[in-house]
């Protein structure tokens, strides 16, 4: 290599990203329909979505890989279209299959990657035993990427994607397929990453993972941002918290029912089926009163629980589906594998 590779820095800009009226259609078929987005620096950013949403385009128009139809965006104050080489320096990209070569080991592959990001010969090497190593990926370093399991390819391509150590990484759908312990594991090395000072843009199916990672979310479906806050905001959207009691001797259950509606001072929402109470909780400092009161009237209870609304509520109360694969059509899911390939 005869040029030195130079970390470009992303400058003091307060947003990461800035996008507004993203618009992006293949044929008749628009994939993406106006997105806004607005992702603080040094913060994890999630977008929310099933499989066709849309999500996969908006990522790669804001990394340059698909022109805009219409709309801007930013990256670090600089513009998509316009300064797209300087944006090219401040970003990294991590796709949903592992962009590396099958037929070279997890070592050659990131020296390579290194070499084209034009480090020496000495410090790609270094740097690629480092990152083998935050990866769990050491003892497999000189194994052909055709004997990798999923998990194993999905880490080596986060890797990969962090030689240049980015301001700015984009991840998409970066745990799919992945089993519980290593998806973990990727949780912890993405909020590594912002603890050291890179912004992380994140698309994901999972909700859990968007609840786990991000500090905003945005929920996507056909296209267009429909929610956006923290998690526990969309959770607070759509409606309060439910009081689940279960009591020891089912004889009590219709004393335990009135006097739930009598301290809560609600006289319907309360159901109870199969020895279960479950009433909407308003204020979660009431439960404590409604213990006192069934304690009292002589009720002992098997269980209590609060349970909060979760996400997967969310996207069921704002689109009507579930977050499922089922709740995507196939033409939709085929729009977005072509959307992928372009």
């Amino acid at each position: 290599m005869d040029h030195v590779y130079k970390k470009l820095e992303p400058g003091n800009s307060e947003w990461a990203v800035e996008a507004r009226g993203l618009v992006k259609s293949f044929g008749n078929f628009r994939a993406v329909d106006g997105v806004d987005l607005n992702v603080r620096t040094g913060s994890i950013y999630g977008v929310l979505g099933p499989n066709g949403a849309g999500k996969t385009t908006t990522i790669r128009m804001l990394a340059t890989l698909l022109r805009l139809d219409s709309g801007s965006a930013r990256i670090f104050g600089h513009d998509v279209v316009k300064e797209s080489q300087i944006i090219r320096q401040l970003i990294g990209v991590t796709g949903q299959y592992a962009s590396v070569d099958e037929s070279l080991s997890a070592t050659e592959n990131l020296i390579i990657f290194s070499r084209l990001l034009g480090l020496g010969r000495a410090e790609s090497r270094k740097k690629a035993g480092e990152l083998l190593e935050e990866f769990g990926l050491t003892e497999a370093a000189k194994r052909p990427l055709k004997n990798f399991s999923g998990g194993m390819r999905r880490r080596l391509d986060l890797a990969a994607s962090l030689i240049a150590q980015p301001p700015l990484l984009f991840l998409d759908e970066p745990t799919t397929g992945l089993d519980p312990r290593t998806r973990a594991q990727m949780w912890d090395t993405i909020r590594r990453l912002v603890n050291t000072g890179s912004t992380v843009l994140l698309t994901t199916q999972y909700l859990e993972e968007a609840d786990q990672l991000a500090d905003r979310i945005a929920v996507i479906d056909h296209g267009r941002v429909v929610a956006e806050g923290t998690s526990d905001e969309l959770k607070a959207s759509v409606g309060t918290s439910s009081l689940q009691l279960k009591v020891q001797n089912p004889l009590d259950l219709e004393v335990a029912r009135k006097t739930v509606e009598q301290v809560l001072d609600i006289r319907s929402n309360v159901s109870h089926e199969a020895g279960k109470i479950t009433a909407p909780l308003v204020n979660a400092d009431r439960a404590t009163d409604v213990l006192n009161a069934l304690r009292e009237a002589g009720v002992h209870l098997a269980e209590m629980s609060v349970q909060k609304p979760t996400l997967d509520e969310v996207f069921l109360t704002i689109t009507g589906n579930g977050i499922t694969e089922d709740a995507t059509s196939s033409s939709s899911k085929s729009k977005e594998a072509e959307v992928a390939s372009v």
